[in-house]
């Protein structure tokens, strides 16, 4: 068994700046979290531990207890913040500076005229956000190529939720310009830049390992592409969100091991999955020596 790690992989600026408000507010107890900080159960944890009240994801739109409102690294629309200001609310805000620069474009575009698509996941967070601020009738969501349809639109714009896979966003912007072709179609790329790095690294490891180790949340939209691309390419996939989740019996001597993580994945927990592959590999690699002693 060999063990090859990603080049790129684990937690993104926009999470670590995220933990360090969190970790740095003095009065948790007066705090409520907009929803989930990340998408990371050891995150969720900590943040009970240190007295935060906490929100859903699907009850973000009901009015928080708390004096003061930590809104997440997905960000909410310029509507809700501006709602849980008037309502008297202190806002802390730690949205993604990347997820801000695509609630920019997605004004930007609909201000412009444009019709506007955002390929992403119905119901994600993030993407509520994104679509908050827009009329209703000037939007619409697509998650696959099946979702795309003729649009009575002149100017349509075609853009991503952060963690989308590049070559499945391609895929569906060419559904649309093919039953779109009397319209003007623009594409703004709003994959995150660490998002597109681990892809990219995933691909080069892809081939060279036949099992992929997988460390994220499983709620965690980024670390799901990451396991569905292993799959999609043929490659035995394993998603933990940490090592206790890791069994032995997974691996067998003769195979080579990727490691890879999604974006809200501890530095800490990627460290102790690959320490824990390294401890198998040693121990797989025992009886064959054993053996050729022997002989």
């Amino acid at each position: 068994m060999k063990v090859i790690q990603a080049e790129a992989l684990g937690m993104c600026f926009g999470v670590r700046d995220a933990l360090a408000i969190m970790r740095n507010v003095a009065t948790p107890t007066q705090v409520t979290v907009f929803g989930e900080l990340v998408h990371n159960q050891h995150v969720t944890d900590e943040i009970q531990r240190r007295g935060f009240d906490t929100l859903q994801e699907q009850s973000r739109d009901d009015q928080p207890l708390r004096e003061t409102v930590l809104i997440t690294a997905h960000g909410v629309s310029n509507r809700q913040r501006e709602e849980l200001q008037q309502s008297g609310k202190q806002i802390i805000d730690t949205t993604c500076p990347l997820v801000r620069k695509a609630h920019r474009a997605a004004l930007a575009l609909a201000a412009a005229g444009f019709f506007v698509i955002v390929i992403g996941k119905k119901g994600h967070v993030e993407v509520r956000g994104l679509t908050g601020d827009l009329p209703a009738e000037q939007y619409a969501i697509v998650e696959t190529q099946m979702g795309v349809r003729k649009y009575d639109a002149q100017r349509i714009a075609v853009m991503c939720q952060t963690t989308t896979v590049q070559r499945e966003a391609q895929a569906i912007l060419a559904r649309v310009r093919e039953l779109n072709a009397g319209s003007e179609v623009r594409f703004v790329n709003t994959i995150c830049q660490p998002t597109r790095d681990r892809q990219t690294a995933l691909e080069r490891l892809l081939e060279q390992v036949n099992v992929m180790v997988v460390v994220g949340g499983h709620h965690s939209n980024n670390t799901r592409q990451l396991v569905s691309r292993a799959r999609e390419a043929g490659i035995r996939a394993v998603h933990v969100e940490d090592a206790g989740e890791l069994k032995e019996e997974m691996f067998s001597a003769g195979e080579v091991v990727g490691l890879t993580a999604g974006t809200s994945t501890l530095p800490e927990t990627v460290e102790a999955v690959h320490q824990k592959l390294i401890r198998f590999h040693q121990r797989l690699l025992a009886p064959a020596r054993e053996e050729n002693m022997t002989v």
